[in-house]
């Protein structure tokens, strides 16, 4: 993404403490790191906070260390699972007391059949995390959700999900990063932003990846981010006032208010401040109610549905 790797390396030269949270279980922090790295952004093994590692030290603090733990999963949930003192195995006949699921390119029918066979005898079953899709070159494939759901219906039993948006993976960034005051940055309303507010802390969305203005100003209360920015440079400007004026919400230069069952936002300069004035506003007429697409798009002309 353009001017992430400098914003993170200015940042880092700032003291500030980085972490690469993720909801991949397939790849080991090491690989990730070296890839960050080419990237260019500054990344060690110790930097990167996986849903792998999440799940596993979810089942560490359940069973008795040296456990075996069914792995439905690859490299990145095994070495997970060594790092917390318990035994990966690959089937139900070792007894495992627990079974992790993470996406592998090389998942089979008859992994997944020992998984089952394991939570029916009773197995603790935890899910890396439950995303649905993965994004890839050639467009989105199933996710490890879309994957746990062949456990969970032939079984019965629901998975404890250790990935975003749920608290084990901010927990175990929070525990390796030791923060007091953490910002959670991500692209996503849905696992980003719902992790941070499910965790009580602050969150900046960029609009450099999934999420759209309009998803913004729809969005309900769980997946609405404390900051708004184009991208990471923001990390390092000063966060424009957003304020509330008798009937209506200013940012700069732009005024956004109610009128009746439409939004009506009006302005010049930066779109991003007059998107910043028009969530405020949209957010405070519907509550804890989500925004319906034709009374927020009326207003808004193509600069602020630009991603970016």
């Amino acid at each position: 993404m353009p001017k992430a790797p400098e914003a993170l390396r200015r940042a880092a030269e700032h003291g500030v403490r980085l972490a690469y949270v993720t909801n991949n279980a397939s790849r080991t922090p090491g690989a990730i790191a070296q890839h960050l790295n080419a990237l260019g952004a500054p990344a060690t093994p110790d930097d990167v906070v996986t849903s792998a590692q999440a799940a596993a030290r979810l089942v560490a603090e359940r069973v008795e260390p040296g456990a075996p733990v069914l792995v439905v999963g690859g490299m990145g949930v095994r070495t997970a699972l060594r790092a917390h003192g318990l035994r990966p195995v690959s089937t139900a006949l070792d007894a495992p007391v627990a079974v992790v699921q993470g996406i592998a390119p090389n998942l089979s029918y008859a992994l997944l059949s020992e998984g089952a066979l394991a939570v029916r005898q009773g197995a603790l079953f935890v899910a890396a995390n439950a995303d649905t899709t993965m994004p890839t070159g050639r467009g989105e494939l199933p996710g490890n959700g879309a994957m746990a759901r062949v456990i969970a219906t032939a079984t019965g039993v629901e998975p404890i999900v250790a990935g975003k948006p749920e608290p084990p993976l901010h927990r175990e960034s929070m525990l390796r990063t030791g923060s007091r005051r953490p910002l959670v940055v991500g692209d996503r309303l849905d696992t980003d932003v719902e992790g941070a507010v499910n965790a009580g802390v602050d969150s900046l969305l960029v609009l450099t990846g999934v999420a759209t203005p309009l998803d913004l100003l729809t969005a309900a209360p769980r997946h609405r981010p404390t900051y708004v920015a184009a991208d990471l440079s923001a990390l390092h400007l000063p966060y424009p006032e957003v304020r509330r004026d008798e009937d209506s919400w200013t940012c700069e230069g732009w005024t956004a208010r109610w009128d009746g069952d439409r939004l009506t936002l009006d302005g010049r300069g930066e779109p991003l401040d007059g998107l910043r004035a028009a969530c405020a506003a949209t957010w405070e007429a519907v509550g804890d109610d989500r925004a319906d697409e034709d009374a927020v798009k009326a207003a808004l002309g193509p600069p602020l549905f630009a991603r970016g």
